[in-house]
């Protein structure tokens, strides 16, 4: 995991950048599921996926856990991105 945004530019100190691009259901949303854990309250991670199931993978799993997709996007080329925060 890095601290860059998908941009490349530097990112907020309490953002993860967790790239899952290349990996199917249910690694995209297992990979947030360890950052989010290990991320401190408040953290936020970013996950970029491009496996077409994150877009219902990832908004149902944050729900039953208790966090919350702040934003989410395509990324164009089939790429999605997810922001979620992790509660203070």
């Amino acid at each position: 995991m890095t601290t860059s945004n998908a941009t490349g530019s530097p990112a907020n100190a309490a953002e993860v950048l967790v790239d899952a691009r290349g990996h199917r259901c249910p690694v995209p949303t297992l990979r947030l599921r360890r950052a989010l854990e290990a991320a401190g309250p408040g953290a936020i991670v970013r996950l970029l996926a491009d496996d077409p199931m994150a877009r219902i993978d990832v908004p149902h799993f944050a729900n039953e856990t208790g966090y919350a997709v702040i934003d989410r996007g395509d990324l164009g080329a089939g790429g999605l991105f997810f922001v979620v925060s992790r509660p203070a």
